[in-house]
């Protein structure tokens, strides 16, 4: 008899689904989670909208001051607030996005996703991904309602795109470190609790509110650093079609900020699995 050779057996890979692919089923899945409980980000929008009327209505005689002249184009004082109150929106939105990853741990998912042959990075990117599409549909009615209240946009449409742009740098920075401190503290009241101690002060001691040169100069002093204060100041610049001296490198900062928080993310859901 003749000997059969044999081919020699190959070894069959499973096959992976490309990174966009499983980022792209993470950001689905909070997408649906976003739609399925729309009350969470619907709400969001109450606190700004008490902000621009009622801080507005109380505070319109500051208009009249000295250091608004010239802001008649823009809506008075209206138009001077309505873009801190759109990077506050974000920021506040921000500084909760860790909360669904405490969601997942509880529940049992986040094993789930570290079982599975998914990027780490596809993790955090489809979750922040979602974050900012919900954070620039709030950008938009802020604006809008913004312009209801008197405020006007001089910039233009391309003032608005950079004032959502900024807004977006900004909602990255807190949505990545929020993802952060959840994937380390893992518990809801320490990241809310954490959440609250950060962003309040980095609201009042920035010029969202009020010009630099009506604050006290401690906190003119602590604002010039504050990247709230710089996205503020950006996002002013691009409605009033008026861009700040140092709007380069307030952008340089954020946009190093943004890439710094993404890192850190990345590195506690790693970090987050080596521990379980």
């Amino acid at each position: 008899m003749s000997a059969i050779a044999l081919a020699p057996a190959t070894a069959i890979r499973p096959t992976t689904a490309g990174w966009f692919t499983q980022s792209g089923q993470v950001l689905r899945r909070w997408l649906i989670s976003s739609l399925r409980q729309a009350w969470g980000p619907v709400m969001s929008l109450i606190q700004p909208v008490i902000w621009i009327v009622l801080f507005g209505q109380v505070f319109s005689s500051l208009g009249a001051l000295p250091v608004f002249e010239g802001s008649t184009a823009t809506g008075g004082y209206i138009g001077y607030l309505v873009p801190g109150i759109l990077m506050m929106t974000v920021l506040y939105s921000g500084a909760w996005a860790g909360t669904g990853f405490i969601d997942d741990i509880t529940s049992g998912v986040m094993d789930q996703y570290l079982t599975s042959p998914i990027s780490r990075t596809a993790i955090i990117t489809g979750q922040l991904v979602q974050q900012l599409i919900v954070n620039l549909v709030q950008s938009l009615v802020v604006l809008g309602i913004g312009w209801l209240a008197g405020a006007r946009y001089p910039g233009g449409f391309g003032g608005m795109l950079m004032a959502l742009g900024v807004a977006t740098l900004l909602a990255t920075i807190f949505c990545c470190a929020s993802s952060a401190v959840a994937l380390i503290a893992r518990n809801q009241i320490a990241l809310i609790s954490l959440s609250q101690l950060i962003v309040l002060p980095a609201t009042f001691l920035s010029t969202t509110m009020m010009p630099a040169a009506l604050l006290p100069e401690w906190v003119q002093s602590v604002s010039r650093w504050n990247p709230m204060t710089w996205a503020v100041e950006l996002g002013r610049g691009g409605l009033n079609g008026a861009y700040p001296e140092a709007g380069w490198w307030q952008a340089g900062g954020l946009a190093l900020l943004a890439a710094l928080a993404f890192t850190w993310a990345v590195r506690s859901i790693r970090a987050y699995q080596r521990s379980i």
